[in-house]
């Protein structure tokens, strides 16, 4: 079948396909032309693997479009096995040159102290781009791959990509909304926030933990390689949030090296003042680079009153013109 350069997917049959999976399927495994897929207003119960690229997805509105599964990381597979976390994602895209605009994303299982993690977004790939979507879940919803090299415990990286190359790869979010509660942007890539709202939701209980420490949630948990110069970079972000104030961290290390920057966000009174968490990983503290440049909001009274982490930086102006995302694309 010949492929035209757009196609259609509508629930209502004014598309030219019903479902998001059968307009994928129809382009060739081999593309190498620009393709668009435009999706209006709908709830796609599907679960996604994209790999072909030069792939534009667009829904007609964010609010409307909405692709939604609910694999989650406890789940008891047929072999008996438990699914583990990179089986979980609801959409994956495992290739490079691909656009996401205007939808939402969503893993609906439920909090983690329930199902464990559950992906809403796994991304593994270059220049992949997103712009006014929502990516939406609980513990774990956005994953930016690759994995690091290892697990650390056993059949940690149990799924599609466990045994493949590491590919370093660099993502675009520009006006999105992302929300969840545990460790809810996690992994490896460089990737470059814009304009987007990070909200930390507060859930009824979590782990034993964290109720006894007054933790309610991890924002970010990057795992930078070692060789690597940027890893998460949130610029004029906006970091919301209906947890309590002062119970929320904006970071801990996945791995050694991890690099989060966040350049001129508003921090919601949720955040912690210690702003970032060591993950009981201090030989961190001197590989990490959790660093930030005018931080404004209740969350950035910690750096005015001297209590965030001294193995976090507050980054001078000439340092902070270094993460523009041309620069950052650039070196990466």
């Amino acid at each position: 079948m010949e492929i035209n350069n757009r196609i259609t997917v509508s629930k209502d049959w004014k598309g030219d396909y019903r479902t998001i999976k059968e307009a994928l399927n129809a382009i060739p495994d081999n593309n190498s032309a620009p393709v668009k897929i435009f999706i209006y207003n709908g709830i796609y119960e599907e679960k996604l693997v994209i790999n072909k690229p030069y792939l534009t997805m667009e829904g007609e509105s964010a609010e409307g479009t909405i692709i939604t599964y609910s694999d989650y990381a406890r789940m008891v597979m047929p072999d008996g096995e438990l699914r583990g976390t990179f089986r979980t994602a609801t959409v994956m895209i495992d290739t490079h040159n691909v656009a996401v605009k205007n939808i939402t994303i969503r893993n609906e299982a439920g909090p983690g102290y329930l199902v464990g993690q559950a992906i809403a977004l796994y991304v593994d790939g270059d220049r992949l781009e997103f712009d006014g979507c929502r990516i939406v879940g609980n513990q774990d919803t956005l994953f930016t791959g690759p994995l690091p090299l290892s697990p650390l415990v056993h059949k940690g990286f149990v799924g599609p990509k466990e045994h493949a190359p590491r590919n370093h790869g660099r993502q675009y979010f520009k006006d999105c909304y992302i929300e969840g509660n545990v460790d809810f942007i996690f992994g490896s890539a460089t990737t470059y926030f814009e304009n987007c709202e990070i909200f930390t939701k507060c859930v009824n209980r979590m782990e034993e933990h964290e109720n006894q420490t007054g933790v309610k949630g991890y924002i970010t948990a990057p795992s930078t390689p070692q060789d690597k110069e940027y890893g998460y970079v949130f610029y004029e972000c906006n970091f919301t949030s209906d947890c309590p104030p002062k119970t929320v961290y904006l970071g801990r290390p996945w791995r050694n090296y991890a690099k989060v920057v966040l350049i001129r966000c508003h921090l919601g009174a949720h955040i912690k003042e210690e702003g970032w968490c060591d993950w009981n990983k201090e030989d961190a503290h001197e590989t990490v680079l959790f660093g930030e440049f005018e931080s404004s909001g209740s969350g950035a009274e910690g750096i005015l009153t001297g209590r965030r982490v001294p193995w976090s930086k507050q980054l001078m102006k000439d340092e902070s013109l270094l993460y523009s995302r041309d620069i950052v694309y650039n070196h990466s």
